[in-house]
């Protein structure tokens, strides 16, 4: 029995893939929060569960991440390596939004796709909205850059867990 020959995806089936690989890595990320949480706050796991899920955003548990590693009753050492991670979070963090808020359009042979930001831009005199973009190449790229960064936090945050025994 021969075996299937793959097909080459289409554009349109590469931005799913490579959005969904961006937004799994980013949640199973950000989940690592509620470790870090236990272990800076000193609270059990369960404890920290519901003050991850008490936070709306994101932004808004990496915040919570950060300002309990700059008490001073961690040590410093722990500081500089939780706020690093916190730090690369945040610069994926704007691209994950990008390609999670905004509306996709591909052509009709599903070759070209571009994106429309869902955001309203409001100057004194007027309002845009809807900025377009192609998603071309670069911008593939760059989605692929940020799941291989973000899976790089995912680590580092392991690592954190498991060095400073934090709740599991």
């Amino acid at each position: 029995m021969n075996a299937p020959v793959p097909q080459r995806l289409s554009r349109f089936q590469e931005v799913l893939l490579l959005v969904g690989q961006l937004n799994y890595s980013w949640t199973n990320t950000e989940s690592l929060l509620i470790h870090l949480i236990a272990g800076l706050a000193r609270v059990e796991k369960e404890v920290a569960i519901v003050i991850f899920l008490t936070l709306n955003t994101g932004k808004a548990r990496i915040e919570l991440v950060e300002r309990l590693a700059k008490t001073r009753r961690v040590d410093p050492a722990l500081r500089r390596e939780v706020l690093g991670a916190m730090r690369q979070m945040t610069r994926q963090a704007k691209l994950r939004n990008k390609y999670s808020h905004c509306i996709y359009a591909f052509d009709e042979t599903g070759s070209h796709a571009s994106t429309q930001l869902m955001r309203i831009f409001d100057s004194e005199t007027e309002i845009r909205y809807g900025k377009t973009e192609d998603l071309g190449p670069d911008e593939m790229q760059a989605i692929m850059t940020a799941v291989a960064e973000i899976k790089g936090v995912n680590a580092a945050i392991w690592d954190i867990v498991q060095r400073y025994d934090f709740p599991r």
